[in-house]
């Protein structure tokens, strides 16, 4: 009954109104008006392509940190272990689940350990696991390539190509228009004019899975195609007016079909896997992620590509540091799925592997964002210690915020750590929790 009154008041002291002072409301001002709730004021948020840590400009009101004592009477672990347990001390951990472990590098022993074995959902840092992995596989010098072959014969007198052009999808991330416009020019100077047949795709790359396992369905998802335009489906598309634009006719059509094994290659596009790892890491793109995860697929054996595969090394590679691949769940190379399961000893371990690995450390460190200065890290810790010290991926979905990677300490040693945290309603408690353990083991 109040609820009828309610609306009633609200219409009529609206429609009293003269006709120029009228405001029309929609649905939701009606409801915030008659179920009025606390105004926050947020910063703009910074839009992003296909990231799940796109919210990581936000922080948090009380993030402020103030300075670490040092106890001189204490060594150096000492007045750490002293420092993180008074963070962890924190109301936070009332209600979120909270998981911590440091690694000193340079004398290879644990520093700190808290919860290290909660089985936790990672967000972002899943793409730590998924990078190290396809590094050790592929290594530092690896390509993502998409190649273009023709079929037929090319009849020189007329500038005819009696046959088929087809592109076999690399699930390249970082295929662009500019690429596509290179492949109608490699056409156009091989003394094709016209084309007596059809543009194809070659799809065979992966499987036909689209979405990854336990996305949301309302989450803004990569598709997992093998052949994307600047991240689209449109292919065969682009590429067919690009040849129109050479000059090029196309007499066929355009649609899907698998390279047959007489056509011969045309051009090849190519990105490297330190430029993938670039974007994948620093702004924490999903679609980057699952290609890099994919990549480590097609390379295992199989002619196509899936999920399956990808989890099957990377299993692999935790037997190979000493952990059991049954403690942990993998779903996807993103971060994004509700179904990834793993602890912060997992990504410590795997830190600490990489580390030891000169061959791709380097690649992977650089692709690191840095505190205070560049990537998902850009607006945090700043003026603080930790400020262009800490080089780690951060993570966030809904309820989980993480921070994986690498800092040199006060007594100069390097140091690997692994937080995350699950469980809270907003992301900047939990941000800047991870802050203070950052400057807590820099200052």
């Amino acid at each position: 009954m109040r609820l009828k009154y309610l609306s009633a008041l609200v219409v009529g002291v609206v429609l009293s109104l003269p006709t120029q002072a009228q405001v029309y409301l929609d649905s939701t001002e009606v409801a915030n008006i008659l179920h009025p709730k606390a105004v926050v004021v947020t910063q703009p948020k910074v839009a992003a392509l296909d990231t799940d840590d796109s919210g990581e400009e936000e922080e948090d009101t009380d993030s402020i940190i103030p300075a670490f004592t040092t106890d001189s009477h204490l060594s150096w672990k000492e007045n750490i272990t002293a420092r993180l347990d008074g963070i962890l001390r924190s109301a936070l951990l009332e209600t979120v689940q909270t998981s911590v472990m440091v690694w000193d590098l340079t004398d290879d022993v644990p520093v700190y350990q808290f919860r290290e074995r909660l089985h936790l959902r990672p967000a972002s840092t899943m793409k730590c696991v998924t990078a190290i992995a396809t590094l050790d596989k592929l290594g530092a010098d690896y390509d993502f390539k998409t190649r273009l072959y023709y079929s037929g014969e090319i009849d020189d007198s007329t500038q005819v190509l009696r046959g088929d052009l087809y592109c076999v999808g690399g699930m390249d991330p970082m295929l662009s228009s500019s690429d596509v416009t290179e492949m109608a020019r490699a056409v156009r100077d091989l003394g094709i004019k016209t084309i007596e047949g059809s543009v194809y795709a070659d799809l065979s790359f992966k499987d036909r899975d689209r979405l990854g396992k336990g996305w949301c369905w309302d989450d803004k998802n990569p598709n997992l195609s093998p052949l994307l335009v600047d991240g689209k489906d449109e292919f065969t598309y682009r590429f067919s007016r690009k040849l129109e634009d050479m000059g090029v006719t196309l007499n066929g059509s355009t649609g899907e079909r698998q390279l047959p094994a007489n056509a011969q290659l045309l051009t090849t596009r190519t990105h490297s896997i330190r430029q993938v790892l670039h974007r994948m890491m620093k702004v924490s793109d999903n679609l980057y992620a699952e290609s890099m995860f994919y990549q480590l697929a097609a390379n295992g054996g199989t002619r196509w590509a899936s999920a399956k595969t990808a989890r099957q090394y990377e299993n692999a590679l935790f037997s190979r540091i000493g952990l059991n691949p049954r403690d942990y769940n993998v779903a996807d190379g993103s971060g994004l799925s509700l179904y990834n399961y793993v602890t912060t000893e997992l990504e410590v371990k795997l830190l600490r592997y990489v580390y030891q690995r000169p061959d791709i450390y380097e690649a992977y460190l650089e692709s690191q964002p840095i505190a205070g200065v560049d990537g998902t890290l850009r607006s945090r810790m700043r003026g603080t210690a930790a400020a262009g010290n800490v080089k780690a991926k951060t993570g966030t979905v809904k309820g989980v915020s993480s921070l994986a990677g690498y800092l040199t300490a006060s007594n100069g040693h390097l140091l690997c750590f692994s937080i995350i945290n699950n469980g809270g309603l907003s992301n900047g408690p939990m941000r800047n929790f991870q802050n203070k353990i950052c400057v807590a083991l820099c200052q």
